[in-house]
């Protein structure tokens, strides 16, 4: 995939060879501690962009109640996301957009003939769609200076007027 997440053939890789097989079976056993890493720092996540009062601009995962979520990224979603993304990279702190594409619009899926507004929720999670650090090891002061910047670039994005 050339550029990065941009699929102009369909295909995979599935076969796990001799050392993959030997480093997940040294991870395997630390995958449940790994994991409530993770649903804690997207818990936390959760207070302090209630606290910072940025849920009506920013869009946080949905987490039914009658399901699990791991939570290998934490994405969010926002109307500027690029612009949140340079802000973001500006102040040093990681981001990602892993699907800035959606599948029918992707290469690869071309013959099957579906174009702009086919899918309009798919590309409007496309454009707002960006993933912020949730891994286990994220402090809460680190979870704080994210939230904090994304408070900043909202922010920076409310007219002067409608601040007061």
């Amino acid at each position: 995939m050339k550029p990065k997440y941009y699929h102009h053939l369909v295909g995979a890789n599935f076969r796990m060879d001799a050392l993959q097989a030997a480093v997940l079976r040294v991870k395997a056993p630390h995958l449940a501690g790994w994991t409530g890493g993770r649903q804690a720092n997207a818990a936390r996540y959760r207070r302090l962009f209630h606290a910072a009062g940025l849920e009506a601009s920013v869009m946080l995962p949905i987490e039914p109640a009658d399901r699990l979520h791991i939570f290998n990224q934490f994405v969010i979603r926002t109307a500027d996301r690029d612009g949140l993304k340079r802000h973001l990279d500006e102040q040093g702190i990681g981001n990602e957009i892993y699907y800035p594409v959606p599948f029918h619009m992707q290469p690869c899926f071309g013959n099957l003939g579906y174009r702009v507004g086919a899918f309009p929720h798919a590309e409007r999670a496309a454009r707002e769609s960006l993933a912020i650090p949730v891994y286990g090891e994220l402090t809460p002061d680190q979870q704080e200076t994210v939230v904090s910047a994304i408070g900043q670039f909202v922010q920076r994005q409310v007219p002067a007027s409608a601040r007061q």
